[in-house]
């Protein structure tokens, strides 16, 4: 018998001997206790644990770090026109920087301000609820903002619902032009955007529940013919819910956190849209894209972040008529770091080389794992923000913006600069 074997072999007796005393020490206690009674054992459920910022056990040297971060950029050719910051959130200095008042356009990175917004102002664990609506043999969906709805939902408002003649979706929750400002239509069936109405499945896209597919250009109505197939309905169309109804049926969105994990990691614009909007309503503001934008700086403002310089035309980035100056996302980063109400916003951050939109990048690179940050791109345009643990243990916050430049180079450089950073 090997080792390995006989170790087994030990341990399944010994199991069986205590088992055995268990049982010998349970039959006498039922003879001598059993007539005792006891209220339930107290229990508390187990904490998650929180995110908290890593602190350096050794001393830093944030004056070499900076230095090394000039050689990197002024040996760089693929970074086109760059502007950043690096923090150093433990203590709050400004390790680097290179025109970071300055706007340049962000792209996703933009994303960056309107999760911030989103959880300052709703909190993680917000919820959209739809309700569906009964008039006679009328049904109507009171779209209100989940871009996340599925067939599952469907299935149930469907079980709900019971029969029904036609179905309506009431879309007046949100207002204004179905695409934003600086926006390209053919970016519908590109699989970048969709038509912004209050209620799509799967965020508006055709044949697939994820990814960068075509959308829809009738996303409400795509969620009334999927509930008319499942109820029997012939009819479908767009219209008010009467204010008296009696609600028939009730389906809710994940919370906030989960929502805007899933809009960080795949960069979805469609979703920092529904995000942004939802957060305008909160605020009492249109459901536009200018309310909501409005909406994500005021909280922003509101919070303590020096929004000047700012100039947003949506929530998402995919707007070339936006543009932020690094030191505005890379603040958020650093409070988000430094203080517990925006530390759910770090966790939703792809992870380099691990996750969402960094899953592919990275390589060999030594901040392959200790990278958690929000890319952009469009066209002559990189980003990378987000946070970076040194090999110190010291976590730094930074945000670069490169315009003017080609992407797969230019992403490779940014990369290459965080990694920077961890080797310090």
């Amino acid at each position: 018998m090997s080792g390995k074997k006989l170790w087994w072999a030990v341990s399944a007796g010994v199991v069986a001997l205590a088992t055995g005393s268990v049982a010998t020490v349970g039959v006498l206690a039922q003879q001598h206790y059993g007539d005792l009674t006891h209220a339930p054992a107290f229990a508390i459920e187990e904490p998650e644990p929180p995110l908290v910022p890593a602190q350096a056990e050794v001393p830093v040297d944030n004056v070499a770090l900076a230095r090394a971060l000039d050689r990197f950029v002024e040996g760089s050719e693929d970074l086109g026109t760059l502007h950043g910051q690096v923090t150093d959130t433990v203590t709050g200095e400004t390790v680097w920087e290179l025109n970071a008042d300055a706007s340049l356009q962000p792209a996703s990175a933009t994303k960056i301000l309107t999760g911030a917004a989103a959880i300052l102002a709703l909190g993680p664990d917000d919820v959209l609820t739809t309700e569906v609506v009964r008039s006679g043999g009328t049904v109507v969906i009171r779209a209100s903002g989940d871009v996340w709805l599925t067939s599952g939902q469907l299935d149930d408002l469907a079980e709900q619902v019971g029969q029904a003649e036609q179905v309506i979706i009431d879309t007046s929750l949100w207002a204004g032009e179905p695409l934003m400002p600086g926006w390209d239509p053919q970016d519908i069936d590109a699989g970048y955007i969709a038509p912004l109405e209050p209620a799509m499945l799967y965020g508006a896209r055709i044949g697939d529940t994820e990814g960068d597919v075509p959308r829809s250009h009738t996303p409400a109505l795509d969620v009334a013919r999927a509930l008319a197939d499942r109820v029997g309905a012939e009819t479908v169309g767009l219209g008010p819910a009467p204010a008296d109804a009696e609600v028939v049926a009730t389906t809710g969105s994940p919370e906030l956190i989960d929502r805007l994990t899933e809009m960080m990691l795949h960069s979805d614009n469609v979703m920092a849209e529904a995000i942004g909007h939802e957060v305008a309503l909160h605020r009492g503001l249109p459901a536009t894209a200018q309310g909501a934008t409005q909406a994500t700086l005021d909280v922003l403002g509101e919070h303590g972040i020096d929004i000047s310089g700012v100039s947003l035309a949506d929530n998402s980035g995919l707007s070339t008529l936006n543009l932020i100056p690094p030191r505005v996302l890379d603040d958020v980063l650093h409070d988000a770091a430094a203080h517990p109400p925006l530390r759910p916003l770090l966790a939703t951050l792809p992870v380099a080389g691990g996750s969402g939109t960094l899953t592919d990048r990275y390589d060999d690179m030594s901040g392959r794992g200790w990278v958690r940050a929000k890319t952009g791109t469009l066209t002559a345009t990189s980003a990378l923000a987000g946070v970076v643990t040194a090999d110190s243990g010291r976590v730094y916050s930074f945000t670069l913006l490169s315009n003017g430049s080609e992407i797969l180079p230019a992403r490779v450089a940014l990369d290459e600069f965080a990694s920077v950073i961890r080797d310090s």
